[in-house]
Formats: C-alpha cells, structure tokens, sequence
C-alpha cells in the first residue's frame, strides 16, 4: 500500500495570531478560527496540568 506524502514533502503553513491570555503576538499551525481562544506557547504551557511521571506497581 502506497502513502502520501505529500503533506510532510511541502513546508508548514503558519498564521499569525493575537494570544487570548497575554495579547501577545504569536504565530500558529492552524487558521484560527474566530471565537476561539488561541495561545502562545508559554501562555499554552502555564495552563496544561502538571505532568507526573507514571510509576509502574511493583510485584
């Protein structure tokens, strides 16, 4: 079966936005879309939860 690459072979377009939390300007992957919040990346960052790091039980 043949994939295609077409997507990874063409560079990414990027938009430039106005960060909802900080007003910042920022460029973004994705068309924003109007209504939606948009943010920077550290804005991004700050408001994802804490990462732990999974323990594995012990037997």
């Amino acid at each position: 079966m043949a994939y295609d690459n077409s997507r990874r072979d063409r560079p990414r377009e990027f938009f430039t936005a106005t960060c909802s939390e900080c007003g910042k300007e920022c460029e973004i992957p994705f068309k924003p879309t109007q209504g939606r919040p948009v943010y920077c990346r550290d804005c991004y960052r700050r408001m994802q939860p804490e990462r732990r790091p999974v323990r594995k039980p012990r037997f």
